[in-house]
């Protein structure tokens, strides 16, 4: 179990390197100069240089990466003519520093990974990441709880309903939810319910969890500006939960231990309850711990539709202003979340399955 414990981490750190690397590579062949749109239009060639050279633009891009690669290392060396040598430099830079070497020219030190700083805010990206990351958890677990509790009542209903017009309709309609890109609905649910129907339902186009009143009570909680990004994103898992709970309840009620428990005159309620969806909520447990994940990269579009303060905004906005540490902050740490969870999910399996083990 412990060497399948490491090979699944093994794979989760090449996963997390290729990622790294390709987001890397990618945004250094993106046309814009991330050093002029700092200075703005009236940036003159001189300042710019300036920059390029501050941020390490005029290095490389071999030499670029590998910087960053020494930045998010807890383990890196640095040299005196690149990056300073002094304990002052290395600990403003990184916040707390062990060194392992301290020679004349390199210094070897174990430290906490370093993001780097925004070159748009110059705010540490960590700060940036940890003020959106909660709206996103946030956002993907309001989905989540949305399309379980929905879709095992839905599914229910539909295995229970043994009429096949229900269960067509049914089909048709979780196709729909499934194939349905989520910046469509996005931006489809947000033109009905908060602009054609306002009136009624009362419901924000934009907003986040939280609103600045400067003239009266300050920050105020906006739970109602949850609704509609939480149902748009949970559409999918949504689908797909309805389907394997139908699909699996269904099986279970035809199962013989099924019609043992109508012998012995149990009542239908406590039948299908206590045996019958008991025991078909494990592909639903397993959809929807791997839809959680997923539920993290797809909100992006979901927030930049709805103004919602988390990742998404943070993505997109790095993305209009050349803001390569904060994408590469935001990125990781989306892909790390994923990697862990996909692991863990491996894990379980492995102690549940020990023929998982082996491949």
């Amino acid at each position: 179990m412990i060497s399948f414990i490491v090979r699944r981490f093994t794979y989760g750190i090449l996963v997390l390197f290729g990622v790294l690397t390709t987001v890397f590579l990618l945004f250094t062949i993106l046309p814009g100069d991330p050093a002029r749109m700092m200075t703005g239009q009236r940036g003159d060639e001189a300042t710019i240089r300036n920059i390029r050279k501050e941020i390490g633009l005029d290095q490389p891009v071999l030499k670029q990466y590998i910087m960053y690669l020494n930045d998010l290392s807890p383990i890196s060396i640095h040299f005196a003519n690149d990056f300073g040598n002094s304990p002052t430099f290395l600990m403003e830079k990184y916040g707390f520093v062990f060194k392992l070497y301290d020679g004349d020219k390199t210094t070897l030190i174990i430290k906490k990974p370093y993001l780097r700083r925004s070159w748009q805010s110059k705010r540490p990206v960590s700060e940036i990441l940890l003020v959106a990351l909660p709206n996103t958890l946030l956002l993907a677990g309001a989905s989540i709880l949305f399309a379980m509790i929905t879709g095992l009542i839905l599914g229910s209903l539909a295995a229970l309903i043994n009429n096949s017009i229900v269960n067509k309709l049914m089909v048709v309609i979780t196709s729909i939810g499934m194939s349905l890109p989520s910046f469509f609905a996005a931006i489809l649910i947000a033109w009905v319910f908060a602009f054609l129907l306002a009136e009624y339902t009362h419901l924000n186009m934009f907003g986040s969890l939280y609103s600045v009143d400067h003239f009266g009570e300050g920050v105020q909680l906006e739970l109602k500006n949850l609704i509609l990004p939480a149902f748009t994103l949970g559409i999918r898992p949504l689908a797909i939960v309805t389907e394997l709970t139908r699909t699996s309840l269904q099986e279970v009620l035809s199962q013989d231990f099924i019609r043992t428990a109508y012998a012995k005159g149990l009542s239908k309620s406590r039948i299908i309850l206590r045996h019958g969806l008991r025991n078909a909520l494990n592909p639903v447990v397993t959809a929807v711990s791997g839809w959680f994940a997923s539920l993290l990269a797809g909100a992006v579009f979901v927030e930049y539709v709805f103004d919602w303060k988390g990742l998404g905004v943070v993505i997109v906005s790095a993305l209009e202003n050349f803001d390569l540490p904060v994408l590469m902050g935001a990125v990781l740490l989306i892909s790390s979340m994923l990697i862990i969870i996909n692991i863990f999910v491996d894990i379980v399996y492995g102690l549940l399955d020990p023929r998982i083990r082996i491949t």
